[in-house]
């Protein structure tokens, strides 16, 4: 049981365990952020333009039964809602994973400017000897 209490702990504690973690979290939070945008601005805009009270109230209706609670909808307003939910956080990542792999690029052009240049591989004594030889055939003929 200790061994795996161990173990536990080691997973548990690793750096990319703690970083997911706190990734969650923040993408709780943003989570929330986008949800309050969709649902408090953009969304009440969106009805406001087609002129709509309740944009997540919008439904079919499937069969009338004649009775109000009887009645079969198809909500599609909340779906709708979702929908636009997924665009913005969609763009949002897109544009986070855009803005960071930027940055990557210029860091690493930055590093292989600051590389020195690499001096070319010493000539072996094989290789001077042979490089003699042709110049001397040349000088013969």
């Amino acid at each position: 049981m200790k061994k795996f209490i161990t173990e536990f702990k080691e997973f548990a504690l690793k750096g990319n365990v703690m970083d997911l973690a706190v990734g969650m979290m923040i993408g709780a939070a943003f989570g929330k952020i986008v949800s309050s945008l969709v649902n408090d601005i953009l969304m009440p805009l969106i009805a406001a333009i087609f002129k709509i009270n309740d944009f997540t109230g919008m439904k079919a209706l499937l069969v009338d039964n004649g009775a109000e609670e009887l009645n079969v909808y198809l909500s599609y307003g909340n779906f709708i809602q979702n929908i636009v939910d997924f665009l913005i956080v969609a763009l949002c990542i897109f544009m986070m994973v855009k803005a960071i792999n930027k940055l990557r690029t210029a860091t690493e052009k930055k590093k292989e400017e600051e590389k020195p240049a690499e001096e070319p591989p010493a000539k072996s004594d094989e290789l001077k000897a042979l490089e003699e030889i042709v110049a001397i055939l040349k000088k013969e003929q």
